[in-house]
This record gives C-alpha cells, structure tokens and sequence, in this order.
C-alpha cells in the first residue's frame, strides 16, 4: 500500500492518457486570462480554485517569448519557498516550452522528471498573448502525475486513509510476531524436557512431535504476518488490479497450505510409530491438502484467464 512505482505510474499514464490530457488542457484554458500576466493575487485566486478541485496540480507560473519565467511558482495561493522562487530562470529547454512554442497552442507533455519535486510530472502549457505589451506569453502548469493518475482512477480519497491503514496492518503484523515468539518458545521448551524422559522410549518418539507442530505453526504464523507486512505495508499494492490481489490470496493460501501439509506428515509418522487412531485424520487431512492445492491451481489460471481477457477486451 505505498505509493506507486515509477513503472505503475508510467504504465497506468498511458491507459488515462486522453482523459488526461483533456482533462488538463480544459482546466488551463478555463483559468488562463490575461490577469495572470501582471497580478500576483490573480494567480494565486486562480490557483486556490483549481487545487480545490483538483488537489493533484503543483505549480502555475509564466515564461516569457524566450522561455524565462517571467513570476515566482504558485502552488495553493502562495509563493513556494521565497517570494522570488523560480522566477528569472530560464525554461527554454524544457519539454513543455518546447511543445508550446513550435505548436502555439494548448500542449499537454508525456511524464518527465520535475526538477521542483524529482518526481514524475506533467505540463499543460499554453500562449498567452500580453495585452498590454503585446507580447507573448506562455502559463505553465505542472501536475504532480501519481495523484492525477489516482485521481482519474478515483482513488484519491481511499489515500487518504493510508496511514491508518498502514497502523492497523502494523499492529497486527506485531501481534502475529508475538503469537510466534510465544509458540518458538513453547517448541524450545517442549524440546528440553526430551532430555528428562530417557528411560521412557515412547514419549521419546513422540515428544519430538510436539516441537515439531509449535515450530510449524510458528512458521505459518510468521509466514502470515509476512505475507501482510509486504503487501499491505510496504509494497504497493494496486486494487485496480486482479493480479495484486491474486498474489495476496495465492501467498496466505500456500503458507496455510504448507502448515496443512506438515501436519498431515506428523500425524501419519505418528501412526506408523504405534497411534493408530491417528491415521484417518491424516489422510483427511491430506486429502485437504490435495484439495487446497487444486483449488489454488484454479484460481491462479481462472483468474490469470479473466485478467487478460479484461486487459484485451477494450482493444478490440
């Protein structure tokens, strides 16, 4: 559940591609003016408007016919950094100056790296002509591209409750851990009562047993919490797509798979060391190891199959 990597970034940019670049060249057209130019609460009035709505756009700032920014960046109202922050460097060799300079009309960048940011960003420029000067001029507005990506797949509120995501899944996992340390204890002390029981050859062949169930169910246990902390925590995790949520579900189901699998074992070495009555449910329990083995196998092709469908299905 942390941010996007760059690649799922880039990889989900072109699949909102059109929507973007529409959504963006309409939201710098509705606020350019020529207002823009020459007043600094102008901007900052406009800019408060368009985050409001938009909460993924950075910066608003103006070049002039050279590619020099003629105004200090304008994020949410205010001035980032000091007043004169950005203001006289020279932009001509940026991607959305070059754009906007040979088309003269509303361009929309593909991703690049920001160098207010260093994060993945996009640009919508578009001419501006001064009215007063009669010179021209061109409005800059950058976006940051992981939260407009988010926002057109509408998951922007869902981010916002990250943190308390993060913290519920944290604790658990630190639960688990504990109920693991709790069973590795109880496996280490069932092993050293194996050295008072030397006269008494039965419970000798059976005690180990015992440590070996702790110690398995720790290991699925911390296989578990594992599993959890990885995908919940600090991997991305993408909703969106089938393939994330397959591979959680994949990965608890082979840990409890495992543990099922161990078990089964221990109870048929049980029976073939004089405890007969352990038999059957071995093989019950095998049996439900087998299945969960199938049904897993299904559910990986079946939901693999339904994923490239779904992938294919608005090419065609």
């Amino acid at each position: 559940m942390s941010s996007m990597s760059y690649l799922a970034v880039v990889e989900r940019y072109h699949q909102y591609n059109t929507a973007l670049v529409e959504l963006l060249s309409s939201i710098l057209t509705g606020m350019s003016d020529t207002q823009l130019l020459g007043d600094i609460h102008a901007r900052s009035k406009a800019m408060d408007c368009v985050v409001k709505h938009y909460p993924f756009v950075e910066l608003l700032y103006v070049l002039d016919a050279a590619g020099r920014q003629l105004t200090p960046n304008i994020a949410a109202g205010h001035a980032v950094g000091s007043s004169n922050q950005g203001e006289g460097r020279d932009r001509s060799n940026r991607p959305y100056f070059q754009a906007v300079y040979n088309a003269q009309n509303v361009v929309v960048t593909t991703p690049y790296l920001s160098s207010a940011s260093n994060m993945l960003c996009v640009s919508a420029a578009m001419p501006l002509p001064d009215t007063d000067s009669g010179e021209q001029r061109y409005v800059v507005l950058d976006i940051d591209l992981t939260g407009a990506i988010e926002f057109l797949m509408g998951d922007h509120a869902r981010r916002r409750f990250q943190p308390l995501f993060k913290t519920v899944y944290s604790v658990i996992v630190l639960g688990l851990a504990a109920v693991t340390g709790v069973l590795i204890y109880a496996a280490f002390g069932e092993l050293f009562t194996l050295w008072a029981m030397q006269g008494d050859d039965t419970a000798l062949h059976l005690k180990p047993f015992g440590v070996i169930i702790f110690l398995t169910l720790a290991l699925a246990i911390f296989d578990l919490g594992k599993t959890i902390l990885e995908e919940e925590v600090l991997m991305h995790k993408d909703i969106f797509r089938h393939s994330s949520t397959r591979r959680t579900i994949t990965r608890f189901i082979a840990a409890i798979l495992i543990a099922v699998s161990i078990e089964a074992l221990l109870l048929m070495f049980k029976s073939a060391l004089g405890v007969s009555h352990d038999m059957l449910p071995a093989v019950w329990m095998m049996f439900a190891a087998v299945g969960l083995l199938v049904g897993l196998g299904l559910y990986v092709y079946l939901g693999a199959r339904a994923e490239a469908l779904l992938t294919q299905s608005p090419r065609q």
